[in-house]
């Protein structure tokens, strides 16, 4: 029993069909993946922004000037003169006065 020509012809043309679905298939959730891959590199973008700016707040927050201004007006502390201030000599590492 020889198989004819036509059903050859009939056989390679459903392989590459169905090759060819395989291929539409992948490619579809390939952008699919693509999609989604681009939102979530926008709302990292978004994350790492709104991260930097209260970052700039904490900073912010913490400064000399913004601690002072709370230690005078909720404490009631008051600041200091140049009178008022005293510098204390740090040692060298290697002198006997660190070993103290």
């Amino acid at each position: 029993m020889t198989v004819k020509g036509r059903y050859w012809v009939m056989l390679w043309l459903a392989l590459f069909l169905g090759v060819a679905a395989i291929v539409s298939a992948r490619q579809g959730d390939a952008i699919k993946v693509a999609g989604r891959l681009r939102v979530l590199r926008e709302e990292r973008r978004s994350l790492e922004a709104r991260r930097a700016e209260i970052e700039r707040g904490i900073h912010q927050a913490e400064s000399r000037q913004v601690l002072g201004r709370k230690a005078v007006e909720d404490l009631g502390l008051h600041q200091a003169s140049d009178s008022e201030l005293v510098d204390f000599p740090v040692p060298a590492a290697g002198s006997p006065e660190a070993r103290r």
